[in-house]
C-alpha cells in the first residue's frame, strides 16, 4: 500500500523497530499526527488467548476518565416507564418494534451504541444478523442489556468504550483525540489497559499481553513495551 508524504515523514521521526514506554509511545503518536483534522488515538493489543474457546473470551467495557472526544448517539429499546427514563437521560432514539422495522426496512444506522432492557431482547434478537457483525448487538457483559437505562446512557455519553477480541485475538479501542494531550491520553490508556488486564481469563496461559501498539488515525504504529504496562 502506497503511503503519503506526511506518513513517510512521520515514520522517519522515530525508530519503528524499538519498543517504548507507554508515556514515550503516546508522546510519539502525538508528535507524528500530521493530519489536518483532530486524529483519534487507538490502542491495538494482541492477547495470548484463543478467542475460539468460550473460556478464553475477553470482552467488557470501561468508562475512560476523559471520554473519547466523540459524540456518541445512543439508541434504546425500551417500553413504558423505561422508555420515558431513557428519553429523560438523553438517549438519541427510543422505541421498540417500530425501530426494528426501520433498521430492517430502511437500512437505518444513525446510531453508535444500542442499549436494551432485558424484556426487549426477544424483539432486538430479530436484528442479530444485522447488528451482530457491526458490533452493535446489546450485551450484558458490556452493560448494554440493563434495566438501569439512565446509568447506561450516562456512562456511554461520558466516554464508555467496549473492548472485545476480533478473530485474530486483537483488541482495538480508541482512547481519545490527539488534542487531548499527553496527560489525558495517558490516563485513558492506563484505565483501558487496567480493565483488559483485570479481564484476563483464568484459562489464559503464558504471556497475556503479547503485543501493544498505539497509533493515530493517519499515523504509523508505535510499539509499547508490554513489560512496563503489566508491571
Amino acid at each position: 500500500m502506497k503511503r503519503g508524504k506526511k506518513y513517510q515523514e512521520a515514520v522517519k521521526a522515530f525508530d519503528k523497530t524499538a519498543v517504548y514506554s507507554p508515556s514515550e509511545a503516546i508522546g510519539t503518536v502525538i508528535k507524528t499526527a500530521k493530519a489536518k483534522f483532530d486524529e483519534t488515538v487507538e490502542v491495538h493489543v494482541r492477547l495470548g488467548v484463543d478467542g475460539r474457546h468460550a473460556d478464553q473470551q475477553v470482552r467488557g467495557a470501561v468508562v475512560l476518565p476523559h471520554g473519547t472526544g466523540k459524540v456518541v448517539r445512543v439508541l434504546v429499546f425500551a417500553k413504558g416507564d423505561r422508555a420515558k427514563e431513557a428519553e429523560a437521560a438523553g438517549a438519541d432514539y427510543v422505541g421498540a418494534e417500530e425501530l426494528v422495522a426501520k433498521i430492517q426496512g430502511e437500512n437505518w444506522f444513525e446510531f453508535d451504541v444500542v442499549v436494551a432492557t432485558p424484556d426487549m431482547m426477544g424483539v432486538v434478537g430479530r436484528l442479530g444478523r444485522i447488528l451482530g457483525p457491526k458490533g452493535l448487538m446489546p450485551n450484558p457483559k458490556s452493560g448494554t442489556v440493563t434495566m438501569n437505562v439512565t446509568q447506561a446512557i450516562k456512562d456511554i455519553k461520558a466516554g464508555k468504550v467496549e473492548y472485545r477480541l476480533d478473530k485474530t485475538n486483537i483488541i482495538h479501542v480508541p482512547i481519545g483525540k490527539v488534542s487531548f494531550g499527553q496527560e489525558k491520553l495517558e490516563d485513558n490508556f492506563r484505565t483501558l489497559i487496567g480493565a483488559i488486564i483485570k479481564a484476563k481469563p483464568a484459562a489464559a496461559k503464558g504471556q497475556y499481553l503479547r503485543n501493544l501498539t498505539l497509533a493515530s488515525t493517519m499515523g504509523p504504529g508505535v510499539k509499547v513495551n508490554t513489560a512496563q504496562v503489566e508491571a
